[in-house]
């Protein structure tokens, strides 16, 4: 039996705040400006001639290329706003028949650990936007940062709308079991998993125009190579990336797009591999084993856990007022309010805040727009302040912050290894 290459990409654009200092009242938190520039910059670099080149592949009658999009709703609000040409292209995809679109929050949130009606709220908003826009329903679900853990699981599953989650796979996780198979999920057998190879991901997203690395110059044919090696035996390996790799992450320079528009016709060009999205990867292949997570999850940093984003007392106080607010919001019964709070809770404002070194460190500086984690933490502090005391009339005294336990993972040496540290 063949192997089954199941390529995601996450499409992912925050709405990045305004400066607000406390003397400032405003009814838009929005930075719009900054946002439309960015949004444009990444467009031109990126989504335009990526999603061509995808698009043309999609097209291909002997052998259709395929794979899966996860679009948060954020961007596409952004997208329609600014730039709708991408947009048309994502209907374009949409119409082959050759992507699939999965479903996340709308806001790209972290509501999982703090409210499950939140969450819930959210991935339908998401799914009711994917179908009005691209005329598909979402049926396998990506977690905000790939968070997970078997209670997330247990939450999506009893939605009875998801057939399976992905999640990162990585030793902790995974034990002496590879990344390469379908898994049931601790939520039953009719719910089943997938677990991002990021070896070989993060061989793209983060490796590929590192000229120090040993395997630089990375081409579509050694990746392929590489890809052959963990295929032998294998039902299927997931790579899962950042959409923005592709002309952002990796400059125009670098070559990206072209190890982009030749990585399709390596793939297609070997006999024992088929281009599947992630619906037909576990419909084709039976489940090897279960795969329990009991401690919370995610894909981001060495550690994997939830520290991008909770890990400090700032990250914590800022998370913990955010959704303490949250029954106040509901109370007011002010759809336009819930709006403003929902825009609030894009877990990248969270972790601007974050106070990492190293790698790790220079990653979150990379995408943050402030000088320092205490900028940011200052700006989003008075943000919520301005929200509860002027939109709804309360003293910030009066929220009860929401708690929520992180639980640090310590990286193996393999993991870190790979990281680069």
């Amino acid at each position: 039996m063949s192997t089954s290459v199941c390529l995601y990409f996450q499409m992912h654009q925050p709405m990045r705040l305004r400066p607000q200092s406390v003397f400032d009242h405003q009814d838009d938190y929005i930075d719009h400006a900054l946002n439309r520039n960015i949004l444009l910059r990444i467009a031109r670099n990126c989504y335009v001639p990526a999603l061509h080149t995808l698009l043309r592949y999609a097209r291909f009658k002997r052998k259709p290329f395929k794979f899966a999009l996860s679009v948060t709703g954020c961007l596409l609000d952004q997208l329609e706003r600014h730039c709708p040409e991408v947009i048309i292209q994502l209907r374009e995809l949409a119409h082959t028949g050759c992507v699939e679109f999965l479903g996340e929050t709308y806001y790209h949130s972290l509501a999982c650990l703090t409210s499950d009606a939140e969450f819930k709220a959210q991935v339908d908003l998401h799914t009711q936007r994917i179908e009005s826009l691209f005329d598909c329903t979402p049926r396998f679900f990506r977690n905000t940062e790939l968070v997970y853990c078997d209670s997330i699981a247990k939450t999506v599953a009893s939605w009875g709308r998801f057939d399976g989650m992905l999640l990162e796979g990585f030793e902790q996780v995974l034990g002496n079991r590879p990344a390469t198979q379908v898994f049931d999920s601790t939520a039953g057998s009719d719910f089943k998993l997938l677990t991002r190879h990021y070896h070989l991901s993060d061989d793209i997203a983060f490796r590929y125009s590192n000229e120090q690395w040993v395997s630089w110059p990375l081409t579509a044919q050694k990746f392929v190579d590489r890809l052959q090696e963990q295929a032998n035996g294998s039902d299927v390996v997931l790579l899962g990336m950042d959409f923005e790799t592709f002309g952002e992450h990796h400059k125009y320079t670098t070559n990206i797009h072209g190890f982009l528009r030749s990585l399709p016709i390596e793939l297609m060009e070997q006999s024992n591999l088929r281009c599947h999205t992630p619906s037909q990867a576990i419909a084709k292949h039976p489940a090897r084993s279960t795969l329990s997570v009991p401690d919370m999850i995610s894909w981001a940093d060495t550690q994997r856990d939830l520290t991008a984003w909770a890990g400090n007392r700032m990250q914590a106080e800022a998370l913990g007022r955010l959704y303490g607010m949250y029954p106040h919001v509901l109370a007011s019964g002010d759809e336009n309010l819930l709006q403003t709070w929902r825009q609030l809770t894009i877990s990248d404002h969270l972790y601007y805040m974050c106070t990492k070194h190293m790698n790790d460190g220079q990653v979150h500086a990379y995408f943050s727009p402030f000088d320092s984690p205490y900028d940011a933490y200052i700006n989003f502090m008075n943000v919520l302040e301005d929200l509860a005391s002027r939109r709804l009339g309360i003293e910030t005294t009066e929220i009860q912050p929401t708690q929520v336990e992180v639980t640090t993972n310590k990286p193996t040496a393999e993991v870190a290894s790979d990281a680069g540290l």
